[in-house]
């Protein structure tokens, strides 16, 4: 039998259930669509990480033995380019890793439909996630709308052991394929390494050398306190459940601290899973009819990092040049855009999407409304971040602001805003004024 693999963000070889499930079939189409739905949107960052990451899955599946072609790169509707490619090959199964998401579930219905009117099979198996959204629900079967509970049922459910790659496989090609898109890198721009051996190596050294201080430098934007596992994560060339088993070998508090931040990425997973449409509307809807100003040239200041408050624009300037931000620092910058400016969420979140190199819906879009005070959390309007006091407490030394702000680098308070575009005290006043309106 022939089977296609299609690959999405699973961009590995190494505990793949779906890979593992196609080479079972015997040979093996390894596929990927440039869909333009997803690609079109990108900014330059996600482009080039994506096109990085193809071109080192493409290497690994042609260093294994017998492997006869690499990764084939085709462009267009999914719909019609899957369909497409195994009859070219004569597949009878396409293999997936399943997916969530409000566009990915419904595109994947819509080739599952297109493959069954040809007698071929979409088989899903496993999915980005340790446990799947919607496997975990309360007593009831309701979803958990609250992070601490959710926690305890994911960890009381638990989830299976990684798997090794699949040996001996051989891999077929098409007749055309389009190229990788290897578009010219600005000098400005500097991007994490991309691929599955990138994220082995960042993970062994995190582990090794960052893990049992996780719990205390995590927040700290200055020092190399997180992980940075973010990217690959996203586009799955590590999966949670290899980083989990590693985790369940640590007894220290950072290893407790490292697998929370992974149940939230799974519980952001799951309410956007039942809530799908809370990838573009609010949470809780009564946020909706609060007074928002129309984005203008603050937006766009914000934007560039040019704000005049340090730490915002320290942020904000990072996210240029590399396509990452530290997660202390983007909460800074998201309640600056919707508290200090008075914009909506949607635009500082689409922003990231665009530019983010690990930019993930659930993850993205839920962070945003947290912050922003329409989400997930029980009181949350109060929770107005000062950008002064927050560079000052997380970075006292200055030292992310010093490199990322370099005309600061010379100063003795790196932190005091400089030609600020609003007044935060007075526009915190405004922010608390315009929720008590809504209230009432």
């Amino acid at each position: 039998m022939t089977a296609v693999m299609w690959f999405r963000r699973d961009l590995r070889l190494a505990d793949n259930p779906a890979l593992v499930d196609a080479a079972a079939d015997g040979e093996v189409l390894p596929l990927f669509v440039l869909d333009p739905a997803l690609w079109g949107p990108s900014g330059l960052p996600r482009k080039l990480y994506l096109g990085d990451s193809l071109r080192a899955l493409d290497g690994a599946l042609r260093d294994g033995p017998r492997n006869t072609g690499g990764l084939q790169v085709v462009r267009g509707d999914p719909v019609r380019r899957v369909v497409l490619a195994a009859r070219e090959v004569g597949a009878t199964r396409v293999h997936v890793a399943a997916d969530f998401g409000p566009y990915g579930s419904a595109r994947d219905r819509a080739v599952e439909q297109a493959l069954a009117e040809h007698g071929i099979e979409l088989v899903r198996t496993g999915s980005p996630y340790a446990v799947a959204p919607g496997r975990v629900t309360k007593a009831d079967g309701a979803p958990y709308a609250v992070f601490t509970p959710f926690s305890r049922a994911w960890t009381d459910h638990g989830w299976r052991p990684p798997i090794d790659a699949p040996n001996r496989v051989t891999y077929l090609t098409l007749q055309e394929t389009a190229e990788v898109p290897d578009r010219e890198r600005p000098d400005a721009l500097s991007l994490p390494q991309a691929g599955e051996a990138a994220a082995v190596r960042r993970w062994r050294t995190f582990l090794d050398e960052r893990i049992d201080r996780y719990q205390d430098d995590r927040d700290k934007p200055g020092v190399a306190g997180t992980s940075q596992m973010s990217v690959h994560l996203k586009w799955g060339e590590i999966h949670p459940r290899t980083m989990l088993a590693d985790l369940a070998r640590r007894r220290s508090r950072g290893a407790a601290t490292y697998r929370t931040e992974l149940a939230w990425r799974e519980f952001y997973a799951d309410v956007l899973h039942h809530r799908p449409e809370t990838a573009r509307e609010y949470l809780r809807g009564e946020y909706a009819a609060m007074a928002y100003d129309e984005p203008g040239d603050q937006l766009d200041r914000w934007r560039r990092g040019r704000t005049g408050f340090p730490i915002v624009d320290a942020g904000m300037r990072q996210l240029q040049q590399t396509g990452w931000m530290h997660n202390r620092v983007r909460m800074i910058v998201a309640s600056f855009l919707v508290k200090d400016l008075h914009v909506e969420w949607q635009h500082g979140a689409r922003h990231f999407m665009q530019h983010l190199v690990d930019g993930d819906l659930a993850s993205n879009q839920h962070s945003w409304q947290w912050t922003a005070g329409c989400g997930t959390d029980a009181a949350p309007y109060f929770r107005v971040f000062n950008p002064v006091s927050q560079g000052r407490k997380f970075d006292p030394d200055g030292a992310y602001v010093r490199r990322w702000v370099p005309e600061l680098a010379d100063v003795a308070d790196p932190h005091e805003p400089v030609d600020p575009i609003v007044d935060h005290a007075e526009e915190r006043r405004e922010a608390l004024a315009r929720w008590e309106r809504i209230r009432s």
